[in-house]
């Protein structure tokens, strides 16, 4: 921390502190011979990691104010390297922080929030009309300093970045969570004008009712809700604003400029006028061309908004690395447009992605039944060929990946059997009811074992059952399924060949008839492992152990 009188490069003296970031401090300093206050940001080294991060930030900092010139952005005078801290010498801007104003008064005035964020859409305009555009990405009450004079200031250029038309996705992940837009946090795509959207409708919530995004409960309640003196005409722009989905959003401050120009006319109250008057006019004149023509593309921008909202909640599932996030989107897409099928299939896809089908993701298949019950039988109605696709894939997912061994056939015999009835007059998936009618009558094998080990039949039943994996083996084998559905098809037949290795013996199975059997099995074994990785690898020592078990249990049989 630097002291009072401490000069530094021989002409910047400090005076005092007038701030604290995370790893920074900022103070007040003089050049004594130019007589002028300037604001003095101190990094010091306290982590390596996060130095050279911070330090990369300020850098970036620097050069892009280092070419800007607008009333509502400070200038970046020096940079210096000082003994085990990185400053950098900046405009001193007399007034308070948003934040702080927040901190000792509380919401502040409608009239004034829509004022400052008329204000910041002109700073913002500013940025983003350069070549290349400047997109902010940190807009937050700490960030905008309010002046004497009434006027903001935007500080704190640390992660803002230039736009690049050709990049897919921005290479850092940067922002403060509650204000930040969904996309800073990496994978769906770069930044753009339309995240400083965004962060600019959390900031104006902030500010209207009191509430830290930041904070719990996290999230952006309608501002009426939070005081019912608030303009709903307000509350429609910062709902806009903040849409998950970028194409949502206002496309420009300048949409979002004449919106706040005129909030008042989106009011509940000017709106329905507004429409009595239009009702009126439809009724005198024209009135069945013009509710034609209206209802025609009030039906097309419609479909066209669910449309790219469904395909950006895909997007976002598809992007996520955490299975919550991704079943939580693939329902909402499922909820946004129920005749669009892929989603239901990424979702039983996600299921089984880790090699296991655990009970919390059966928690999520049964809130699909449950709250979308409807669509379901829609789905079912409209395609019942991709209907049973997927409960043919749920059915799967149970049979060879759920956690709970003594119950996975019991359920994955119910979806089986919905999509052996649709499967059964249809030419074209001829394999795929072969192989649902094998796994519906060894899933009801499963169910009556405990009968079958007392019942004269039993025999027979189990030699069926051995039967029905060798067919699904040899339908297997003529079009795969998952590596790993092969390979737990493959440890279900080594150990089921050891389980009724007597059986197999009184139906006169040879030693060499099962030695071939597990040898197709090793070589198809081989194809997979060389492109197997983790949980697949995992799976093939199991199979190979089982194989080498059923092998011993096996030599009961005749070698001829």
């Amino acid at each position: 921390m630097l002291k009072a009188g401490t000069v530094i490069d021989g002409k910047y003296k400090i005076l005092s502190i007038i701030g604290h970031g995370g790893m920074s401090t900022v103070y007040l300093a003089i050049n004594e011979k130019a007589n002028k206050p300037w604001a003095i940001k101190e990094v010091r080294r306290d982590s390596k990691t996060e130095f050279d991060i911070i330090r990369q930030s300020l850098l970036t900092e620097k050069r892009i104010l280092t070419r800007l010139s607008h009333k509502g952005l400070p200038s970046i005078i020096d940079v210096v390297d000082y003994e085990e801290s990185f400053l950098i010498v900046m405009d001193y801007i007399e007034g308070i922080t948003l934040k702080k104003l927040l901190d000792e008064q509380g919401a502040q005035p409608q009239a004034s929030v829509v004022d400052w964020a008329i204000q910041l859409c002109g700073t913002l305009g500013y940025l983003h009309s350069l070549n290349p555009p400047i997109i902010y990405r940190d807009m937050k009450p700490s960030n905008i300093m309010l002046c004497p004079d009434g006027h903001l200031m935007l500080i704190d250029f640390g992660i803002a970045r230039e736009y690049k038309e050709k990049s897919l996705s921005d290479t850092t992940c940067l922002g403060t969570q509650g204000y930040a837009a969904p996309e800073q946090f990496g994978g769906l795509g770069q930044t753009d004008a339309r995240t400083d959207i965004y962060s600019l409708g959390a900031t104006m919530h902030h500010l209207l009712t009191g509430r830290n995004p930041s904070e719990p409960p996290f999230e952006l309640s309608p501002i009426t809700k939070c005081n019912p003196n608030l303009s709903d005409g307000l509350e429609h722009i910062i709902c806009k604003c903040t849409q998950p989905n970028p194409q949502k959003r206002y496309q420009s401050v300048d949409e979002l400029l004449y919106a706040l120009k005129h909030y008042k006319e989106l009011e509940k109250k000017t709106v329905n006028n507004y429409k009595k008057k239009m009702r009126l006019f439809c009724a005198c004149f024209l009135l069945s061309a013009s509710a034609f023509v209206s209802s025609l593309a009030i039906g097309i921008t419609a479909r066209s908004e669910q449309r790219d909202e469904y395909e950006y909640l895909i997007g976002v599932a598809d992007k996520s690395s955490d299975f919550g996030t991704k079943a939580e989107y693939y329902l909402k897409a499922i909820d946004t447009d129920a005749q669009k099928n892929d989603a239901y299939f990424k979702l039983a896809d996600n299921f089984v992605s880790d090699g296991i089908f655990t009970d919390a993701e059966e928690e999520v298949l049964i809130n699909l039944i449950i709250n979308t019950d409807d669509y379901l039988k829609s789905f079912e109605k409209d395609n019942p060929e991709k209907y049973a696709d997927f409960c043919y894939a749920v059915g799967s997912a149970y049979w060879f990946y759920y956690e709970h061994e003594e119950s996975r056939r019991a359920n994955a015999l119910k979806w089986y059997s919905k999509a052996l009835e649709h499967y059964k007059d249809n030419e074209n998936k001829a394999v795929e009811w072969k192989r649902c009618r094998l796994y519906v009558e060894m899933g009801r094998f499963h169910g009556n074992a405990a009968l079958l080990q007392t019942a004269e039949y039993g025999k027979e039943e189990y030699i069926k059952y051995w039967k029905n994996l060798l067919e699904l083996k040899k339908l297997n084998d003529a079009e795969h399924d998952r590596d790993m559905v092969s390979l737990r098809l493959y440890g279900e037949i080594a150990c089921s060949a050891a389980e009724y290795a007597g059986l197999l013996l009184d139906e006169g199975v040879t030693q060499k008839e099962i030695n071939e059997l597990f040898g197709e099995i090793r070589d198809d074994m081989g194809r997979i492992e060389k492109k197997a990785a983790g949980v697949v690898l995992e799976e093939i020592e199991k199979v190979y152990a089982l194989l080498e078990i059923a092998e011993e249990m096996t030599a009961v049989l005749p070698e001829r």
